[in-house]
């Protein structure tokens, strides 16, 4: 079976070019708020769905928030490694979206997601405006639709921990505007915080457009009309089982492509699993981030609940925040919905 990470390179190398520009970006659109008994749809944009008990547990986690889950025709479809072929996973998000029904779309990762983009109906999906939410391999999709149509999209988990859940309802039910920061978790055995600590790369604050994802698929991307406008953003990032070169290289792409140049604060959220691999003198993470983003002097800070961890936020890509890279803070300035 072929890497995940050769697919990403592959399609990285083809499109290091500069940002097709958009002196007119689409008028920002908000979804309707979820209600309990609402329809939600589960889709599979990019690997195949192998096993049936990961999609029942988060099935169970969505009937046990009050919603109706409703399967993609070709959700459990297998071409090779992908849910189904190109045309069949572009299918079911399409038809999700012109279902009235259907009130929020939930979009499994893996690897696949970027292929179908020229598949979707974006005409059709900014007349029908709904909650879309994923991370990962949905990054792609994320960045793609709101680039296109102005939806605000929302990176998050499916709702599997109380955690997660406070936040979706929050973010996507309540329509919330509120400030997240990690929970402060000290145990009669720790004298201070040992875990979700904040590490504050530049001290200040910052105001703008929330937008990021996973940085294997935002470089994987790079270059296409499926990326939205940076300027004045507020970037935000995150991976897993990266090495330290590989995460240099896709933050290199960003620099060269022109998006750090443009962004007026930046979070780095959990790269899992990233180690800085074999070899002699490898930099840290922390001392390659650093040599990326202190020379932009713009606040910075890392280690927000954003990635492939269990506990995540649920964040609106595209509304106004406020950042305070001291406190490690994110501030929803406006609802995500309506």
């Amino acid at each position: 079976m072929i890497n995940r990470r050769e697919f990403i390179s592959a399609v990285g190398a083809a499109s290091l070019v500069s940002p097709l520009a958009r002196a007119n970006s689409p008028a920002l659109i908000k979804p309707p708020r979820l209600r309990p008994g609402d329809a939600v749809g589960l889709t599979s944009p990019a690997t195949a769905a192998f096993e049936t008990e990961p999609t029942k547990i988060w099935v169970d986690a969505l009937e046990s928030l009050g919603f109706e889950v409703v399967l993609g025709d070709n959700y459990y479809n297998r071409h090779g490694y992908f849910g189904g072929t190109d045309a069949d996973r572009a299918s079911d998000l399409n038809r999700f979206f012109a279902e009235p029904a259907i009130k929020m779309i939930f979009a499994r990762g893996g690897w696949g997601a970027p292929r179908i983009l020229p598949l979707l109906d974006y005409d059709m999906i900014r007349a029908n405006p709904k909650v879309f939410l994923g991370y990962s391999d949905a990054t792609a999709l994320l960045s793609a639709i709101h680039a296109q149509t102005g939806l605000v999209t929302f990176h998050g988990p499916s709702p599997l921990n109380t955690f997660a859940a406070e936040h979706f309802r929050r973010v996507v039910m309540n329509g919330e505007s509120y400030t997240l920061s990690n929970p402060t978790f000290i145990t009669e055995n720790t004298l201070v915080q040992t875990e979700n600590r904040i590490r504050t790369m530049r001290a200040g604050k910052a105001t703008g457009r929330i937008l990021g994802g996973n940085l294997s698929l935002l470089t994987a991307i790079t270059g296409s009309a499926y990326l939205p406008d940076w300027e004045g953003s507020i970037l935000f990032i995150e991976d897993v089982d990266e090495s330290v070169y590989r995460v240099d290289r896709m933050m290199t792409e960003l620099a060269l492509s022109g998006v750090l140049g443009k962004i007026s604060g930046f979070i780095f959220g959990r790269c899992t699993d990233c180690d800085p691999g074999g070899g002699f003198g490898s930099l840290t993470m922390e001392e390659m981030l650093a040599e990326h983003i202190d020379p932009l002097g713009i606040p910075a800070f890392s280690g927000a609940m954003i990635g492939h961890i269990a506990e995540q936020f649920t964040i609106p890509l595209g509304i106004n925040v406020d950042m305070d890279a001291a406190a490690g803070t994110i501030t929803l300035l406006e609802p995500g919905v309506t």
